[in-house]
C-alpha cells in the first residue's frame, strides 16, 4: 500500500454498496446464481484500478481511475458475460443479450465505485481524463483512516447480506 488510494477494505465494501441495488433486483426476478456471480465478479475487481503501481510509467489514479476504463473493463467482463450466457442459455439470443449487459454493468460498476471511494479522500480523481481535466474530490477522509475503510467494508457485507436474504423474505 502506498497510501494514495483507499485501503481495500474500503474498496471491496463500496464495490458492494455500488452493486447491491442490481444484485437485489436480480434476485427478485429469481436468477440467484446470476445475482451471486455478480458479487463476487465486483468484489474481484474492486482493485482493479490499482493495479496502476504495478506497471512502470503508468501514473497511480491515472487512466485506470477514469469513465474509459470502467467503460472497457465493462465491455471485457460483458464478453464474459456473453461467452457464459451463450453456455447457460444454449446460444438463445435473449439469455446472452441479457448476461452480455449485466456483465457489462457489473464490471462499469466495480471500477466507478472504485473511483467514487477514491474522490472521498484529499487525492481525488479525475475521472473524465484526458477529454476533461477537472479534478473531484470530496475531501471527506484520508485514504489511510482505518475506520473510515472498515465502515465502508462492514456497510458493503451487511448491504451485500441483506441483499442475498431480503427477497427470500419479501
Amino acid at each position: 500500500r502506498l497510501g494514495f488510494s483507499m485501503h481495500r477494505e474500503g474498496h471491496f465494501g463500496a464495490a458492494l454498496l455500488f452493486y447491491t441495488p442490481l444484485g437485489f433486483i436480480i434476485l427478485l426476478f429469481g436468477f440467484r446464481q446470476a445475482a451471486v456471480l455478480g458479487l463476487v465478479t465486483v468484489a474481484a475487481l474492486a482493485m482493479l484500478p490499482d493495479q496502476d503501481q504495478q506497471i512502470p510509467g503508468v501514473k497511480h489514479r491515472g487512466i485506470t481511475h477514469t469513465v474509459w476504463f470502467a467503460l472497457l473493463t465493462g465491455v471485457i467482463t460483458g464478453l464474459c458475460g456473453s461467452y457464459v450466457g451463450s453456455v447457460v442459455g444454449d446460444g438463445q439470443f435473449v439469455t446472452t443479450l441479457v448476461a452480455t449487459v449485466f456483465g457489462f454493468v457489473v464490471g462499469m460498476l466495480s471500477v466507478l465505485s472504485h473511483i467514487v471511494a477514491d474522490a472521498l479522500t484529499p487525492m481525488g480523481v479525475t475521472p473524465f481524463a484526458p477529454v476533461d481535466n477537472r479534478h473531484y474530490t470530496l475531501d471527506v477522509v484520508r485514504a489511510s483512516n482505518e475506520l473510515a475503510n472498515n465502515i465502508l467494508l462492514v456497510s458493503g457485507v451487511a448491504a451485500g447480506g441483506l441483499m442475498l436474504v431480503l427477497p427470500d423474505l419479501l
